[in-house]
């Protein structure tokens, strides 16, 4: 049975959460709660100054210097049998203490345990690629400063991966807006066509849940029985179930000649 609660007065009452309100985070449990977890900290620990160690969701977290990335990673490598990067990556944190909370995802299938290590740096800061590592980070550390504008040190080929080089702003940034600058509406068409198309052809559709009932040209074509750009109160257009020459050794079905059963046989 549902529970009860007292709904007295309850038009008087806020309908909406407070603004503010934080949502708590999730449990921290010490490394010792872990045999396996509880050895590799102790490891890590004569070797190198750890910030910060707990477990979070059953996946070991150390924090740790931004300077000390490439060799702890190097070290739960060749020493922790931690021998695949899953994932690499940065959380934006500018507004609130104008740093970035670089993290690396860590798998060792001999354990089968996960291990996260986190670091932070300045927005005018750089952190040490660990491609040499980890071949994977290769993209991941070009998309860390394609969308956030992470500078990462010592990387052969740091440039952007997906937004184009002469792209200004990095959209993963919290400050970037939801639905582009001027510049970005109007990226492909001055690329592509040149500015004098702009009244042509009109700025680009940057919401993605947006579908206009009549559209006729777009992805969503909703009338996609008219031609191409055409009105869409035209009649729809003749439709065949095979191409004009048929297909060879089989008769041609047209859709004038089919026939809807209205029970089945």
């Amino acid at each position: 049975m549902r529970e009860y609660n007292n709904r007295k007065n309850r038009q008087k009452k806020a309908y909406y959460n407070d603004r503010f309100y934080v949502v708590p985070h999730i449990p921290k449990d010490n490394p010792d709660t872990d045999e396996i977890f509880y050895k590799d900290y102790q490891e890590l620990k004569k070797n190198f100054k750890i910030k910060e160690a707990f477990i979070q969701r059953g996946q070991l977290v150390v924090i740790i210097n931004p300077k000390d990335n490439k060799e702890i990673l190097k070290f739960m490598r060749d020493n922790l049998e931690y021998t695949f990067l899953t994932e690499l990556s940065a959380n934006d944190y500018l507004e609130k203490d104008n740093e970035f909370e670089i993290f690396y995802q860590l798998l060792s299938m001999s354990k089968r345990k996960r291990a996260r290590v986190k670091c932070r740096i300045k927005e005018n800061e750089a952190i040490e690629s660990i491609y040499t590592i980890f071949k994977s980070a290769d993209w991941s550390e070009r998309e860390m400063f394609d969308m956030l504008g992470v500078k990462v040190n010592n990387h052969y080929n740091l440039k952007r991966i997906i937004m184009p080089d002469d792209w200004s702003g990095y959209p993963l940034r919290k400050d970037y807006p939801l639905q582009g600058d001027e510049a970005a509406q109007w990226y492909e068409v001055d690329k592509i066509f040149g500015k004098k198309y702009r009244k042509i052809i009109g700025p680009e559709q940057r919401d993605s849940a947006k579908i206009d009932r009549k559209d006729t040209k777009n992805f969503s074509r909703i009338y996609h029985g008219v031609p191409y750009g055409a009105n869409p109160s035209e009649k729809p257009t003749k439709q065949d179930y095979q191409e004009e020459d048929g297909v060879f050794f089989v008769d041609e079905f047209k859709k004038e000649n089919s026939k809807v059963l209205n029970t089945r046989r």
